[in-house]
């Protein structure tokens, strides 16, 4: 009676830990496939959308080839467009088929389209607005997370233009950066200290970019 009652014993024990087991292994089995989805969800640097090439409200700002605009006709939306601006330089709106965009400022344009709107409507008013701009370019090479072309926003800097380029990479030389600029037809360049940038001490060397200049981060 007493070996029956052991040995029952036994197996109730035995039985015991293999549940117990069991039930460790079913955790480990759900941390892991949980750690596996949070990994395969996460986005990559490759998988992450590009930031949104920007608009302009500058008056003064000169439309180019691969610009967006929106050409806005007040109580006229048949007439109205969103177009891009064609590598010739020209747009199409309805009506008045091409009309030349690049080398104008938005205000220009838009005059230019009312003057050959008035023969359809009576006294038209056109808004031109720059919904993205392609045309201009700065380019970041060198030690940074995401080097390539940038459009080159209005009054951009150079700490500007390497925040866009999600900064430094851990070799990145910061005290030898410089500007590559063409000035008449040769290449220069301008020196960029971001340490003494950061600290004040040349807040001049924090220039505002042009068209096509290329940051370079040794």
């Amino acid at each position: 009676m007493n070996r029956t009652t052991g040995l029952v014993f036994a197996v109730f024990l035995a039985c015991a830990g293999i549940a117990q087991a069991a039930q460790q292994d079913k955790k480990a089995d759900a941390k892991e496939t949980e750690v596996t989805t949070a990994r395969n969800t996460a986005p990559s640097p490759a998988e992450s959308k590009p930031a949104p090439v920007p608009a302009t409200t500058d008056p003064a700002y000169v439309i180019g080839p691969e610009d967006v605009l929106d050409i806005n006709v007040w109580k006229e939306p048949d007439v109205s467009r969103v177009v891009p601006v064609r590598p010739d330089g020209r747009i199409s709106l309805p009506l008045i088929n091409d009309v030349q965009a690049a080398g104008l400022a938005p205000q220009q344009l838009a005059a230019m389209v009312t003057e050959k709107l008035r023969k359809y409507f009576n006294e038209p008013q056109v808004t031109v607005i720059v919904t993205a701009i392609n045309s201009q370019r700065v380019f970041v090479v060198g030690e940074v997370l995401r080097a390539g072309a940038f459009p080159l926003i209005p009054g951009m800097t150079v700490l500007q233009a390497l925040s866009s380029a999600g900064g430094f990479t851990t070799f990145a030389d910061v005290k030898k950066i410089h500007v590559m600029r063409l000035r008449d037809g040769k290449h220069v360049e301008l020196p960029f200290n971001y340490r003494d940038v950061l600290k004040g001490d040349d807040p001049d060397q924090n220039m505002k970019l042009e068209p096509g200049d290329t940051v370079v981060v040794p």
